[in-house]
């Protein structure tokens, strides 16, 4: 996998809307945010625009500014304003033979696994499943989850064990040791790509998922697509994420955690649960495209390869 180097105080990160659309309060607040940690912040045009009330900036002004970031030499990292919703649409519009010969740090979460799968397949490029700056730097995200999202942006060793915050259990849903390449992120986004050019590759990988206001039926309908396109066939194993606000309705319908022991645990692949990455209160940095070990009966998953040099 190409990598982009760890960032050091005084490097420049390029703040790009590939997404939906930020307020300029909260805009101000998270280069505020970026800045008090000693970086310098070049801001994309498409951050300040708004078209159709939920993109910022149209496809193309948005695929511009990413390749723009990619190409300048004068940015070092790059850093998702937010997610929501646009990603998929720019897909086809990104360079990504610049972006393999202009390796650079790549965060985001949420609508952005589409461009984390798309760069990391077709550019090869490691990238960040993390904290964004209007979505969480601009509200003051806990300790746990800066600290996770500081060490993957600015240390070049592996990030080593993801460890939950106290009170926090990770699960075991199905024993067992393996190791692979992490690939996947938000499951709408996953469910998204099914049968695109850009559908998630997880032979021998591991496939991590999560997702924020979803029903158990539609992560079930979203679940079982993946499972009709082989996803749980080929991957190596499984890291569940956080479920934010994806209770049931109803009462006596299921849960969330049932439809995984419905679907998922079936394939019998080692799997864990409750992996504190995603929409929750704690979001810890996830590198993508790097190599992981995961020990599902330990309830452990290690980070065993460097996102950045």
């Amino acid at each position: 996998m190409n990598k982009g180097k760890a960032l050091r105080a005084g490097d420049t990160i390029g703040l790009v809307a590939t997404s939906s659309p930020a307020t300029e309060e909260v805009l101000l607040k998270s280069i505020a945010g970026l800045e008090a940690y000693g970086f310098k912040v070049k801001v994309g045009g498409a951050c300040r625009e708004t078209y159709g009330g939920y993109l910022a900036g149209t496809p193309q002004q948005r695929a511009y500014e990413l390749n723009a970031m990619f190409a300048d030499d004068e940015v070092d990292g790059i850093m998702c304003m937010r997610g929501g919703y646009g990603a998929p649409q720019i897909l086809t519009m990104l360079d990504y033979d610049c972006i393999a010969q202009n390796p650079k740090l790549f965060i985001g979460y949420s609508d952005i696994t589409a461009l984390h799968t798309a760069i990391g397949q077709q550019s090869g490029l490691a990238t960040v499943h993390g904290p964004m700056a209007t979505s969480d730097i601009a509200h003051n995200m806990n300790g746990w989850t800066e600290q996770y999202l500081l060490r993957a942006m600015t240390r070049p060793e592996p990030l080593g064990p993801i460890i939950n915050p106290p009170g926090e259990e990770m699960v075991c849903l199905v024993e067992g040791e393996v190791s692979g390449q992490v690939v996947g992120g938000n499951l709408a986004l996953v469910a998204a790509l099914m049968g695109t050019p850009y559908e998630v590759d997880t032979r021998g990988k591991l496939l991590f998922l999560e997702d924020i206001d979803e029903e158990p039926y539609r992560i079930d309908r979203m679940l079982t697509q993946l499972a009709l396109g082989g996803l749980f066939d080929d991957c190596a194993g499984v890291i569940i994420g956080t479920w934010t606000d994806c209770e049931p309705k109803k009462r006596d319908g299921f849960t969330v955690w049932d439809v995984f022991q419905n679907i998922v645990v079936p394939y019998q692949k080692p799997t864990i649960w409750n992996v504190q990455i995603g929409h929750g209160t704690t979001n810890m940095a996830l590198p993508l495209g790097v190599e992981a070990r995961l020990d599902a009966t330990g309830c452990q998953l290690t980070i065993e390869e460097s996102v950045t040099v």
